[in-house]
């Protein structure tokens, strides 16, 4: 997903996720958009500061299924892939979020 899609699919009201369902991607009171780690509440920008590069590659993105699920893409066909659940595409496991320089 771009980071316009991404914006999108927030502003309607759409779930987004990182990397896996853990990583939720969401638009604060102050209009920041943020990727945060659900688990621990650990957040950061889902842009660099230059709020052009995401956070993150693009087919890291993906808006979650119908029941929260992410086995499908957005237009519900299953991944390419063929992983599921908290596998990114090319079969990569998820790195933790870090600071990026």
């Amino acid at each position: 997903m771009t980071l316009e899609e991404i914006k999108a699919a927030i502003d309607a009201g759409q779930t987004v996720h990182w990397a896996n369902t853990g990583y939720r991607v969401h638009k604060d009171r102050l209009g920041q958009y943020l990727i945060t780690f659900e688990p621990n509440g650990s957040t950061i920008g889902l842009t660099g500061m230059s709020e052009q590069r995401l956070n993150g590659e693009e087919a890291e993105f993906f808006i979650a299924g119908p029941e929260g699920g992410d086995e499908n893409t957005q237009d519900g066909h299953p991944r390419p892939d063929g992983q599921g659940r908290g596998v990114v595409p090319g079969g990569k496991v998820a790195q933790s979020l870090r600071r990026q320089r």
